[in-house]
């Protein structure tokens, strides 16, 4: 490798979060990893929030390269940001994730330890002392429990755990895959992971490889994701040759817990009494957020976002029956978003 080329391009997409990425930019000067060896490419998906006059007069230690574009989504952003790289390696961080200092390292030590192309997954942890939204903070604990399951080999790491907020593999794999579908806005990442898994790529997890994920979300975008996450995997299974995914949803399904097999049940096809129990269960998260009830907190959350995720699918399927018919052939799955 050519002593300018750095071996990481780490790509940033960002969007009206300027103050967190100045912490973002803080913590990739910060890393315990040779200065020379990697790259930062900053790209602005047409925030209106002063980001582009931060950067405009930014300084960096680092090796440090920013571009703007009219917004288009995260997808978009992350493709720009892979054309401009020259690193052999694409790190990619998002906006809300503040790497610590072994970060780097950690994926340049996955990667050269595995001697084979490989996708290298970190985790998005959560910040000590960060006052989460009760929503967001059910689904950091979501996270943490899929991580401990990755730990403890309950299954192998998998496509399905492909979330770019922290992932790293070479640039050329990207590229002959096609780069993101700019098509979605959700679940861009796991579409693109398919696609690297079909072409023989392997996934490993390094727990060292951490960020500390400062995430923030408004109760609506936490339910309109939920929704789009079922619509997107059901498209993926029927439009993008990922025909395994619909047993291992229904496989899935069967192993959670009775009192949601019986909320989905009950309200399939009702939108009216999908409505009323939303609105049930919210007020239970909300009375146990002030009795500091969590397992009711959690348990309510859990009941909205598997309604949504689930009313997603029925409606993309046209189907609200599926989940209830015998499974021919059942196909296992590893891991899940929530």
């Amino acid at each position: 490798m050519q002593a300018a080329r750095p071996h990481f391009s780490v790509v940033v997409p960002t969007y009206n979060r300027v103050e967190r990425l100045r912490h973002v930019i803080t913590a990739l000067e910060q890393q315990a990893y040779p200065s020379d060896a990697y790259e930062v490419i900053v790209i602005s998906d047409g925030s209106t929030d002063g980001t582009d006059a931060y950067l405009e007069t930014l300084r960096s230690t680092m090796r440090l390269r920013w571009l703007t574009q009219a917004n288009q989504g995260p997808a978009a952003a992350r493709n720009a940001g892979v054309q401009t790289a020259v690193g052999e390696f694409i790190v990619f961080i998002d906006d809300d994730v503040v790497p610590e200092p072994q970060l780097l390292g950690e994926h340049a030590r996955s990667h050269h330890e595995a001697g084979r192309d490989v996708v290298v997954l970190g985790p998005l942890l959560t910040p000590e002392g960060f006052e989460m939204a009760p929503w967001v903070r059910w689904e950091q604990e979501m996270l943490m429990k899929q991580y401990k399951a990755l730990l403890r080999g309950d299954w192998p790491a998998t496509a399905r755990q492909f979330y770019t907020g922290n992932a790293s593999l070479r640039r050329s794999h990207i590229l002959a895959a096609g780069g993101f579908d700019e098509g979605f806005r959700r679940a861009e990442d796991v579409e693109l992971a398919y696609r690297l898994a079909n072409k023989g790529l392997d996934f490993v997890f390094n727990m060292q490889a951490a960020g500390m994920h400062f995430a923030e979300r408004s109760f609506r975008a936490w339910l309109d994701a939920a929704y789009t996450y079922g619509r997107n995997d059901v498209i993926f299974a029927r439009d993008r040759n990922q025909k395994w995914l619909l047993s291992a949803i229904r496989r899935e399904f069967r192993a959670r817990h009775f009192l949601i097999r019986s909320l989905v049940r009950a309200c399939r096809g009702r939108s009216r009494l999908t409505g009323i129990a939303n609105s049930a269960l919210k007020l239970a998260a909300d009375s146990a957020t002030l009795l500091r009830a969590s397992d009711i907190e959690r348990g309510a959350y859990s009941g909205l976002f598997n309604l949504q995720y689930y009313n997603g699918l029925f409606n993309e399927l046209d189907d609200v029956h599926f989940l209830f018919r015998n499974l021919e052939n059942p196909v296992p799955a590893a891991g899940e978003r929530g």
